[in-house]
């Protein structure tokens, strides 16, 4: 008998959290020759959330991972990964925009042989259209930056083999890019397209930018990859070549009896040099802002409690 972890890290999911499990039951009570184990990444909810998944607890085998406060989506996931048993182990959102029917398929291809099995959004509803593109430009750039090709339309839900995770979870980074690191790792990977449903029941309850799109976008920008440091030597090269140009453009206007742009183009060569020293010295930032984060060896999470399953 074979077993499956799947791990979830929620906050304030009240509303989905009884049709959640009892969907993945469902589901991989259809599979042969396997069970199953549920881990909940509490990340610090206000609402009822702990005390529907402790009536749950009752009929389900689920562990509740509370956290001490909240530290997003990467260190949840990460928790529920070092706690993992399972001979694969299946992270997905709790707020069943992705299907946990879905399982069913990503088991036929673990047992094909896949060590990763991601999942592709071919549709994503109940999302607006301004969302939609700037995701598929976001992992453009993410793909052209870095070292790593992240699978366009991608999202966290996956599985990852044990040997997989076990390699995973060696790489010592304060804050994984967990969509990253899964490609990063290679081993066989495979593919499995779905329709992502609308949000059907509240709202998502992480940040834009300490734990959001916006960190996750910056983290997959650099983690892999030093381009966007050489972009930025790229930048002040042509900065100086500009400036040169600039300086030639002068004399030569000078020397002609031409009258020499005044103040106007002053102010704009200024302001154009000036946003581009900030970029780079932005870039540089973010790099030693992730070394300092790494240097310091302070945990990445802290957990408050561990419920487990009382058998």
């Amino acid at each position: 008998m074979k077993l499956i972890s799947l791990i979830f890290s929620f906050k304030n999911e009240e509303k989905n959290l009884d049709e959640l499990v009892k969907r993945v039951h469902n589901t991989i009570s259809k599979l042969n020759n396997y069970d199953y184990e549920l881990i909940f990444v509490n990340d610090a909810s206000d609402d009822n959330s702990e005390k529907i998944l402790n009536n749950l607890q009752k009929t389900f085998p689920i562990t509740i991972i509370n956290m001490s406060r909240t530290f997003g989506v990467g260190p949840c996931v990460l928790a529920g990964f070092k706690h993992a048993q399972g001979d694969c182990i299946i992270y997905m959102d709790s707020d069943l925009q992705d299907p946990p029917e879905l399982i069913e398929k990503l088991i036929i291809e673990f047992e094909n042989g896949s060590d990763i099995v991601h999942t592709i959004r071919t549709e994503r509803l109940g999302e607006s259209k301004f969302k939609l593109i700037a995701t598929k430009i976001a992992y453009k750039i993410i793909n052209f930056l870095s070292d790593i090709k992240l699978p366009i339309e991608a999202g966290d839900f996956k599985l990852i083999s044990k040997k997989a995770l076990e390699k995973i979870l060696k790489q010592k980074e304060f804050r994984p890019y967990i969509r990253g690191l899964s490609v990063w790792v290679g081993f066989k990977q495979t593919y499995v397209n779905y329709v992502r449903d609308a949000r059907s029941q509240g709202s998502t309850k992480f940040p834009l930018f300490s734990a959001g799109p916006v960190s996750q976008f910056i983290s997959g920008v650099t983690a892999y990859s030093l381009k966007p440091l050489y972009f930025g030597i790229l930048v002040g090269m042509f900065s100086i070549v500009f400036s040169i140009c600039l300086i030639i453009y002068a004399l030569y206007m000078k020397f002609t009896n031409i009258a020499v742009p005044g103040t106007a183009g002053i102010i704009i060569t200024i302001s154009f040099f000036s946003g581009i020293v900030l970029l780079t010295l932005g870039i540089i930032g973010i790099y030693l802002a992730r070394i300092f984060e790494e240097v310091r060896g302070r945990d990445s999470y802290i957990i408050k409690e561990i419920k487990k399953k009382i058998k």
